[in-house]
């Protein structure tokens, strides 16, 4: 792919007069060797990508911020975090102001208004926290800084750097989380250039500053990893939970069917014995919580590999759209 005709001079320039006097990441053979793959594989001039990584600058406090995410607390900890008045508020006050962009991506990816604002209010309150490291620094940080998951996080700064060009940015300017997750429903660089959809038609991809674009893309992410229309997320198991420790799913994929959970008397409408769920154990404010997660709570961990994240987004969700529509709370929604 070769860099966009009037992308590549404009930013060549900018680096060239920017350039810090002291070498910074160009020093490192590591460094050396992710540059010679660009320009090899992707077509970027060298002469660009030195003066860029000379630019990026290793942050402590990212490296920091990695070892201890929100996702490492009990759930007793972490639902307080996402799953709160004023999220809700704020996601009724979001909907409305966006509904008719919302109505749109239901009726062509298939994924109602609660959860898509559900998102969005996890990930940066409806746009209001976006993160504050420059993505640049966050992704070299981590890609070269970060040994346990260095291969991941440099597969994303070679994303950033092809998707800045596409796009027509410049790589220095974008901000975002520690990790390097972008926009309002921070989208990290590989989701961007895959998922990311200009919903109003304007010829551009915009997730910081176009709610409707951040909308649409949201759901086609939700889409295109097999959302299902309708069909529910997790419901409650009551009762004797000494049968359930043994079946407990601590991984993100279902591992079994309904019909082989049959002995647990669940009464699921719609659920097909040979549908693939889990029995997940989430350590509540009261004790051990155990969930019926389904096909659609699995989509979710797509979006953040994290089972507690699924529960946030989908607690959260069925709140706000109490709030929003009036209708009771799924019993899904509270605790078991």
């Amino acid at each position: 792919m070769k860099p966009c005709a009037t992308f590549r001079p404009l930013l060549l320039a900018a680096l060239l007069a920017s350039a810090p006097a002291v070498a910074g990441f160009t020093q490192r053979t590591e460094v050396q060797g992710f540059i010679n793959e660009m320009v090899r594989d992707h077509a970027f001039e060298r002469e660009q990508l030195l003066h860029l990584m000379d630019d990026a600058r290793t942050r402590d406090d990212i490296l920091a911020a990695i070892t201890r995410p929100a996702e490492a607390k009990p759930w007793r900890d972490y639902r307080p975090i996402f799953v709160t008045s004023d999220r809700i508020r704020g996601g009724v006050t979001f909907w409305r102001q966006h509904a008719d962009a919302l109505a749109a991506a239901e009726r062509e990816f298939g994924v109602a208004p609660h959860v898509i604002v559900a998102i969005i209010g996890v990930e940066t309150r409806y746009g209001k926290h976006t993160g504050r490291y420059r993505v640049l620094d966050a992704l070299a940080t981590l890609a070269f800084d970060y040994p346990p998951r260095s291969e991941f996080f440099r597969g994303q700064l070679s994303q950033y750097l092809i998707m800045a060009r596409e796009e027509g940015i410049d790589p220095r300017e974008l901000t975002g989380s520690y990790a390097g997750a972008m926009g309002q429903p921070q989208f990290m660089p590989s989701s961007f250039r895959h998922f990311a959809v200009d919903f109003d038609g304007d010829g551009r991809r915009d997730l910081w500053r176009n709610p409707v674009d951040v909308i649409g893309s949201v759901a086609n992410y939700f889409h295109m990893h097999g959302w299902r229309a309708g069909e529910g997320v997790v419901h409650p198991i009551a009762g004797d939970p000494a049968p359930l420790d043994g079946l407990v799913n601590t991984k993100l994929q279902p591992n079994t069917t309904a019909w082989e959970l049959s002995d647990l008397d669940l009464q699921v409408p719609g659920l097909a014995p040979t549908e693939q769920v889990s029995v997940v154990k989430l350590d509540g404010e009261h004790g051990p919580e155990y969930w019926l997660a389904r096909h659609n709570y699995y989509v979710i961990t797509r979006y953040n590999r994290s089972l507690l994240y699924a529960m946030a987004v989908h607690q959260l969700g069925e709140a706000i759209r109490e709030a929003m529509t009036g209708e009771p709370r799924r019993a899904s929604a509270e605790k078991p």
